[in-house]
């Protein structure tokens, strides 16, 4: 494992569960940023949580003290919208489960948001992360998707971490209570474990997928996402996954730390001895 870490160049990151829980930073996280950035090692960070935009993130992010520029920020809202814009350009009408913040994203792009009335029929439904749910808007969004009109999820999450007490139904549940009155699933679920976001990494930056860690605290969206991509895939113990269901899980990852800290640890050690390593040699 250590040859493998020597040779990271970029690490992504979860959010939730992983830099902070809800709205709460870990006392580690700006150290672990300060490391890499000692080693040379970019960082992005990487959301399944549609409901809010970009410029939330990164207002959200500096309230913590932590400073990102918009090209560091990946979010399903705009992952979503690049899939429809290339597999259905002609599409314009969306019928939007989610929040305003990330209605307003698809709006900005050039989409129409269809109300909740039975003539104005969408050329696509979206499901995601909404924390502004209706249930007449919830049974809308079924009657279209009986019908058969195109159905798009932004993320596959079950629930969104939260450091309150309380259980954020995530889009998900949403859809499988859709599945459950229509017999239907998303056409195509987006976000993690959907490996376009790391693609989209790689290229950007010109990199080896194996040069690539994904970090996160959830198996079947990090880590899924990781191997989907090539990607060396991370699991941190600081969200929603234990040991227990580490052990327990069809899915390995590559390597599985307490936390983002450890990791950080273990990159150090790895990136110094490769280093006397070669100029032993």
């Amino acid at each position: 494992m250590k040859n493998k870490l020597s040779k990271i160049k970029h690490v992504a990151l979860d959010m939730d569960g992983t830099i902070y829980m809800g709205d709460t930073l870990f006392p580690y996280t700006i150290p672990f940023l300060e490391k890499l950035k000692r080693m040379n090692i970019s960082y992005s960070f990487l959301t399944n949580n549609p409901s809010k935009s970009i410029d939330d993130y990164l207002s959200k992010l500096k309230k913590m003290g932590i400073h990102a520029e918009r090209q560091e920020v990946y979010t399903t809202t705009g992952a979503t919208i690049d899939y429809i814009k290339e597999r259905y350009p002609e599409a314009k009408r969306l019928f939007l489960l989610g929040t305003d913040s990330m209605i307003s994203q698809f709006e900005k792009a050039g989409f129409a948001s269809t109300g909740d009335t039975p003539g104005d029929i969408p050329d696509i439904i979206v499901a995601a992360f909404d924390t502004s749910l209706t249930y007449s808007r919830l049974c809308r969004a079924t009657w279209w998707v009986s019908l058969g009109i195109p159905y798009i999820a932004t993320n596959p999450d079950y629930i969104c971490p939260t450091d309150q007490p309380t259980i954020l139904v995530d889009c998900g549940s949403i859809c499988k209570c859709i599945e459950h009155a229509t017999s239907r699933t998303p056409d195509i679920t987006l976000g993690k474990p959907n490996p376009n976001m790391l693609l989209g990494i790689r290229q950007q930056k010109k990199l080896l997928t194996e040069e690539i860690a994904m970090v996160g605290d959830r198996i079947y969206t990090d880590i899924a996402m990781a191997h989907n991509a090539g990607a060396i895939g991370v699991l941190v113990l600081s969200g929603e996954t234990t040991s227990d269901m580490v052990n327990k899980a069809s899915t390995k990852p590559d390597l599985v730390v307490k936390n983002i800290e450890k990791l950080g640890l273990l990159l150090e050690t790895a990136k110094t001895e490769h280093f006397y390593q070669n100029k032993s040699v």
